[in-house]
């Protein structure tokens, strides 16, 4: 089976319909979910994603609010901060933007955060819960995956997904919510063997480690469904840097299904973290006045 050009899984309308749905569901509850977002230095990417997050929040019926630490602010300080935060009931959610300076250890603080308000699914008790197969605050790019495929009525169980990348971020939590999702996982790395050979066994591929077009078509099954959670910045011959993914364009001759880059999962991160910001809200309640509380998946 060979297809012209895949179809093309644009992230931008089942972005929109994900918030929509966590929009309808806060209108519903007796308070406005509050999501807050600390970030820590002016680096620029930092500075524009956490903009970026906090006007969507609001944009969404949720409110916001941001802590903008100076650089040298101390380890010490900012988990001051977080404590504060997880004590205050009027706080739902809590991300603290990475990368942090190099003087703060990101585990630390991340460790420090209310699992019940961990946004950004990555306390180690959250990750925990995802890997036991249980309903929890999952990582917003993975969820925001699985998100995109049901968006798109991509079928899960029963089919080979092969992850390239194994990071804490994306390629380990991608594969607890696949295998919750009954799908059979392979996960490779740096170290894999005969790469190409382990990708062409996949039904979903997802490319996932930071290295522009490292999936050409004769490493792709024809007819998979090929998801590019890549970022690079690469400059063309004109001089002019551009945005690309781990994934070759000209898979899309051998791809049925392929998300773009840009335009494709990075509107689901930040769409699932409003979702996340609302089922945390929901299961504070829960604990506190007995609204249902059971968790938005």
């Amino acid at each position: 089976m060979t297809v012209d050009t895949a179809t093309v899984l644009a992230g931008p309308p089942a972005a929109a319909a994900l918030i929509a749905s966590a929009a309808g569901q806060a209108a519903h509850l007796p308070v406005v979910p509050h999501l807050v977002i600390v970030r820590v230095g002016e680096d620029p990417a930092s500075v524009s994603y956490v903009r970026g997050k906090a006007k969507k929040a609001g944009d969404s019926g949720l409110r916001s609010t941001v802590h903008a630490l100076s650089e040298t602010t101390p380890q010490s300080d900012l988990l001051s901060l977080v404590a504060s935060l997880n004590s205050d009931p009027d706080v739902h959610g809590i991300l603290v933007q990475l990368p942090l300076p190099g003087h703060i250890a990101e585990a630390a603080v991340l460790a420090a955060i209310d699992p019940d308000k961990d946004v950004d699914g990555l306390h180690p008790m959250n990750i925990g819960q995802l890997w036991s197969g249980r309903p929890t605050l999952a990582p917003c790019t993975p969820a925001g995956v699985m998100a995109l495929l049901a968006h798109y009525g991509i079928p899960v169980a029963g089919r080979r997904v092969v992850i390239v990348g194994r990071s804490q971020l994306v390629g380990r939590p991608l594969a607890g919510l696949f295998l919750a999702a009954d799908a059979t996982v392979t996960v490779t790395h740096s170290r894999t063997r005969d790469l190409g050979t382990v990708t062409r066994e996949a039904d979903i591929l997802v490319a996932a480690v930071g290295r522009a077009h490292l999936i050409t078509p004769d490493m792709v099954r024809p007819g998979a469904v090929v998801i590019d959670v890549g970022i690079n910045r690469v400059v063309g011959e004109d001089g002019k840097a551009r945005l690309t993914g781990d994934v070759h364009p000209d898979v899309a001759t051998v791809a049925s299904a392929l998300t773009p880059v840009p335009g494709g999962v990075g509107p689901m991160t930040v769409a699932q973290l409003l979702a996340n910001t609302v089922q945390a809200a929901r299961q504070q309640l829960s604990q506190t006045s007995g609204v249902p509380g059971d968790l938005v998946r």
